[in-house]
């Protein structure tokens, strides 16, 4: 496994990823921060493309990412994870929706649960999923990250100036 720190205007987050591609995208804030294990081997280079996708979102220039995942998680966790990066940039749904995407209208608790497994926030979308209220739920970034994140995708959409429109937290 390889892995890197990339700075962003949400705070540093650790990337890590191998041969399959992009495995780990984790939150300084994180309640669960992960580190990097002592066998990772630092490498900056092997993450050039995810570096800069991510500043070309911050941007407000790049509304889907193209990258090569390598999620790992059970075949549930994988059909919501997949369903996440069907929600269009700038639009949230809830978990209750989500679940009825899926095949499993029953299973908004364990939507909620596998959305707060996903190993790869922000390029998998978690942060667009939001309580069947409106109101924002939990993130493993923080609710400020989420809300900043969704503030983003709003301003972006609506034609205006994405470093203007926000401040993020951490910065």
């Amino acid at each position: 496994m390889r892995y890197t720190h990339i700075d962003t205007p949400i705070g540093i987050l650790l990337v890590a990823g191998d041969d399959a591609g992009l495995r780990l995208i984790s939150f300084p804030t994180e309640t669960k921060t992960r580190r990097p294990d002592s066998d990772w081997r630092r490498d900056q280079r092997a993450f050039s493309d995810v570096r800069d996708q991510l500043r070309a979102y911050f941007a407000g220039n790049l509304t889907e990412f193209d990258l090569s995942l390598a999620p790992d998680g059970t075949v549930f966790q994988m059909s919501v994870w997949d369903a996440l990066t069907k929600i269009p940039y700038g639009k949230t749904t809830s978990y209750g929706e989500l679940a009825r995407r899926i095949g499993h209208p029953k299973a908004s608790r364990a939507v909620g649960a596998a959305n707060g497994r996903n190993p790869l926030p922000i390029v998998i979308p978690c942060h667009r999923v939001i309580g069947s209220d409106g109101k924002l739920t939990g993130f493993g970034g923080g609710l400020p990250t989420k809300s900043a994140l969704l503030s983003l995708e709003r301003s972006v959409c609506a034609g205006n100036d994405p470093q203007l429109a926000i401040s993020f937290p951490g910065t």
